[in-house]
């Protein structure tokens, strides 16, 4: 397990613990008193550190190196060997960095779509740390679209820094791909549900991110630029990231608050990479309960009332 800096206390703690352990196994000296005494320890310093998040390490959290994936929670969350990847825009190319396919969950057919992120440094660069070409966008609007045509629920896994700012896929149309998929995703005629299940970042998160229900996972962000790239334009430099994550209300309880978001998806103690598939059953569980909920609505129904979510954020009184 790796830590973050502010969870050394917790390190160390479970360093101890360890230690102890293994003292008692090669001394055959019983240490159950002093091991129980330090988990409980390490229980309440996680409470203290995780209960006490400032919207910086919750952003830290979200990019956690032993955190679940889009591919990993996907197959945490579907039916056994059920998930079939769908490739290609059927324009240019097939974009790594957005993954997407058929599924089923508790026996009920999906569309899943989400940008994909990589472990090893070969597979990042491949997948470009989940920033999507417009290639990658054009491959999600043609799999929404299919799932339109079968009257398929789309489920969408947002997890990126933002779209990829390389000179080639400003060539090939970035913004254009992202506004179509904005403008496509009001108009589709089946239920979506977006899911911020990392981070949640500018366009790159907008262009699979507009459906009947958004919710963010607890430790998570969403906003129109990360706490780096806002501080290099206010400051010129990264050193007031913190102070910018704070002020771009980027949690997902801010998010809530201003009526972006439907809700919060709870996590394990300290984050999904504890226990993974405590985090896989809560998705899991949201997902069929809404999939379950819109299934009376008729086509027209859906559209409207995505756009009228839509339309109402922002509002203010004069």
């Amino acid at each position: 397990m790796e830590y973050l800096e502010f969870e050394l206390p917790i390190k160390q703690l479970m360093d101890k613990y360890t230690e102890c352990s293994i003292l008692g196994e090669d001394a055959g000296v019983d240490m159950k008193t002093a091991c129980s005494q330090l988990e409980e320890k390490i229980l309440k310093t996680k409470k203290e550190i995780y209960s006490n998040l400032t919207p910086w390490q919750r952003v830290q959290l979200s990019r956690h190196p032993n955190r679940p994936y889009t591919l990993d929670f996907i197959q945490g969350i579907t039916d056994d060997n059920s998930f079939r990847e769908l490739h290609g825009d059927r324009n240019f190319a097939d974009d790594p960095a957005m993954v997407g396919g058929l599924a089923s969950i508790d026996g009920m057919s999906v569309m899943l779509i989400g940008t994909q992120k990589g472990r090893t440094t070969k597979e990042r660069q491949k997948r470009r740390f989940g920033m999507s070409n417009p290639e990658g966008y054009r491959k999600a609007l043609r799999l929404m679209q299919l799932a339109e045509k079968f009257n398929i629920p789309v489920v969408t896994l947002i997890d990126t820094p933002g779209a990829y700012p390389g000179l080639e896929a400003e060539e090939r149309g970035q913004g254009e791909a992202i506004a179509k998929n904005i403008y496509e995703m009001c108009r589709l005629k089946t239920p979506i549900f977006c899911y911020i299940i990392g981070e949640g970042a500018s366009g790159g998160a907008l262009g699979i991110g507009v459906g009947n229900k958004v919710y963010m996972m607890e430790n998570t962000w969403y906003t129109v630029i990360s706490p780096e790239s806002c501080s290099s334009i206010l400051w010129r430099n990264w050193d007031h990231k913190e102070e910018a994550a704070t002020a771009l209300n980027l949690t997902p309880s801010d998010a809530l608050r201003e009526g972006f978001i439907d809700g919060i998806i709870s996590e394990p103690l300290g984050g999904a990479h504890y226990e993974p598939q405590i985090a896989f059953r809560n998705l899991k569980d949201n997902i069929v309960k809404n999939i379950q909920a819109y299934k009376s609505f008729s086509a027209e129904e859906l559209v409207k009332m995505r756009q009228e979510k839509f339309i109402a954020m922002g509002k203010f009184k004069g």
